[in-house]
């Protein structure tokens, strides 16, 4: 199916300057005065509000063009919940990532119980469109209870050790986090995440090819694919 593309129309900045200011932002920690900086430093003056609205704009477009990883019946699932504040009320960020880190599906919700893990499986099962060949989590008891009800025949292992992969995930934005200087509200973190963890996924290497020559050819692939992602939109 065909994808419209988007028109840069009645925007002032070339679609290469916009888009590199939109990589700048989610690919990297970096607070949007911090891009208003580096854009200034290669003679390009723009405003970070300005770059909060391309990033509003055109960041989810951008992401729904990326290609996503193909499911695979030998997929693990590692899956974990970090708690996020948001305006003083405790929210949980709920993760799915695979035995590559790459991330799988996000969700922001108020609970941490058998009904949240339950919604977090069931987008999972439908996004990837096939089951995995394991599951692993902690030791809490809504994994499990929730696992029964929506892929009972997956094979589950709770373990706090072997999850370390899922808990690591949570790094990167912890990061954003601080910069940010937190969340204003829970929908303003799931959209930001939805962006970030897949341009994420673009660039950063899976986790079986980690030599210096494996990474450069994945960062010019990446590269590459960026290149005809916002240059199919100008």
């Amino acid at each position: 199916m065909n994808v419209p593309s988007i028109r840069y129309k009645r925007h002032r900045f070339p679609a290469s300057i916009i888009a590199h200011a939109v990589w700048l932002y989610y690919r990297f920690p970096l607070s949007l005065r911090h891009v208003e900086e580096l854009l200034l430093e290669r003679g390009i003056k723009v405003s970070y509000e300005t770059i909060r609205q391309w990033a509003r704009k055109f960041g989810p477009e951008y992401a729904r063009r990326i290609r996503r990883k193909p499911p695979s019946s030998q997929d693990i699932w590692y899956l974990d919940e970090a708690v996020v504040s948001i305006n003083g009320k405790r929210h949980w960020l709920w993760r799915a990532v695979d035995q590559d880190g790459y991330v799988l599906d996000e969700i922001v919700q108020n609970r941490r119980n058998t009904k949240a893990a339950r919604r977090l499986l069931t987008r999972l099962v439908r996004k990837q469109g096939i089951l995995p060949k394991r599951m692993i989590t902690d030791k809490l008891r809504s994994y499990g209870a929730a696992r029964r009800q929506v892929m009972p025949n997956v094979e589950h292992r709770s373990h706090k050790g072997l999850n370390n992969r899922a808990e690591n995930s949570h790094l990167p934005l912890r990061k954003r986090e601080r910069i940010m200087q937190g969340f204003r509200s829970s929908g303003s973190l799931q959209r930001f995440i939805s962006i970030f963890s897949t341009v994420r996924n673009l660039f950063v290497p899976p986790h079986s090819q980690r030599s210096a020559c494996q990474i450069y050819f994945h960062r010019l692939n990446a590269m590459a694919e960026w290149q005809a992602v916002t240059e199919a939109l100008a």
